[in-house]
């Protein structure tokens, strides 16, 4: 580590390891702020928009049908900084095919199971429990499940020093070195207590400065990147700033990833607190406006097809099938979630196919797979440019 690049004081301070390397360990928050013409407009900007944003879960009839494509983009944004190619396609036909020969790559299952701890936590937050270290623990042993890293301490704080640095590069040129164990445990418990200690900070400000300060520390051997990302929305949830899951940040970060560890390294080494704070509430502001309009696009789409099929009995219930899950259905789930005899499923798959709703996916004459086209390319729609 380049320690010329780390002389200012501002958030943090070099300390030597036991090994003789040099680590950074970051001051306890909060530090001090310059309340700059930018960093307020900033602010004030992300607060309107992520206000706008709180009022689309009320407004879906059945709010899990949002919020379930949200969390599957999610996943595969937040893994996708950390190198994982898998798309929304493959985790969904991950999830939800049963021939082990046609379910995606290994990269898919870390993909899922960043879904089955998301989905984890935002229950423990509806159920009223607080974030604790002891909950980093489970989501991150959650994210090592039988995947690549199951053998990196899971559900463990590490008990070595890590860095990060260039692929197969030497500690002695890493970028970043966080704390030693005995350091990092000090810094990890003053976090903890940060989270739930009153602050005269704004929500927003003070989730900017947590996610760089966990960060920093990187207690695990495996997985910060993600179980930082994912505590976003923890944390507007556990806040009651956020009355449904439906802002997420790493499809920005993913968009803009240079400037998101560049960023993040300026606080370490020189204390741009500012900057990187502006980057964190445009991205704030950008994902709450793009969540607005995905969500309207997918709502408006439900209701006319909602509409459409009023009058056709249990038909109605293909709708929020299809909506749970656009990429990938069969006539054996739509018997499962419907409670419907097979010729009735085939009959329900053939019709929407006739209406255009449905695209079948494949040719096989067993095990048909169907997918809504409509439903997925508002899912898999570009960030819109209207933060910019």
């Amino acid at each position: 580590m380049d320690i010329k690049a780390f002389q200012s004081a501002a958030a943090g301070r070099l300390v030597r390891s036991i090994e003789g390397h040099w680590t950074f360990v970051p001051h306890p928050l909060p530090p001090t702020i310059e309340w700059t013409p930018d960093l307020v407009r900033a602010l004030s900007q992300a607060d309107r928009a992520m206000g706008r944003l709180s009022g689309m879960g009320g407004i879906f009839p059945n709010p899990h049908l949002l919020i379930h494509p949200f969390q599957q983009r999610e996943a595969v944004f937040s893994s996708r900084i950390e190198g994982t190619q898998a798309s929304l396609a493959d985790l969904y036909n991950y999830q939800h095919s049963e021939d082990a020969a046609t379910r995606s790559p290994e990269d898919t299952g870390e993909v899922a199971n960043y879904v089955k701890a998301l989905v984890y936590g935002v229950e423990m937050m509806r159920e009223g429990n607080p974030i604790t270290l002891n909950l980093l623990k489970k989501l991150q042993a959650m994210l090592l499940t039988d995947v690549r890293g199951q053998w990196r301490s899971p559900g463990k704080f590490r008990n070595q020093i890590v860095y990060i640095g260039p692929p197969n590069s030497r500690i002695e040129e890493a970028t970043f070195v966080p704390p030693a164990q005995n350091e990092m445990l000090k810094s990890l418990d003053l976090w903890e207590q940060y989270l739930h200690l009153p602050s005269n900070f704004p929500p927003l400000i003070r989730l900017g400065l947590i996610h760089y300060q966990f960060e920093a520390i990187h207690p695990f051997l495996d997985g910060n990147g993600r179980i930082g990302r994912l505590l976003l929305v923890l944390l507007l949830m556990n806040w009651d700033l956020l009355p449904q899951p439906l802002l997420y940040l790493s499809a920005y970060f993913e968009h803009y990833r240079k400037d998101y560890y560049d960023l993040l390294l300026a606080v370490s080494q020189s204390g741009a607190w500012e900057s990187w704070l502006v980057y964190f509430l445009r991205g704030v502001t950008y994902q709450s406006q793009d969540a607005l309009q995905r969500g309207q696009a997918l709502l408006s789409l439900y209701e006319h097809y909602r509409q459409r099929y009023q009058t056709f009995g249990k038909i109605q219930g293909m709708v929020d099938l299809i909506f749970e899950n656009p990429y990938h259905i069969t006539a054996k789930i739509v018997v499962k979630e419907l409670s419907v005899s097979s010729p009735t499923a085939y009959h329900y798959l053939t019709t929407l196919v006739e209406d255009n709703i449905l695209q079948q996916r494949s040719d096989r004459q067993k095990g048909r797979v169907y997918a809504a086209e409509a439903v997925k390319r508002i899912i898999e729609a570009p960030l819109s440019e209207v933060a910019t």
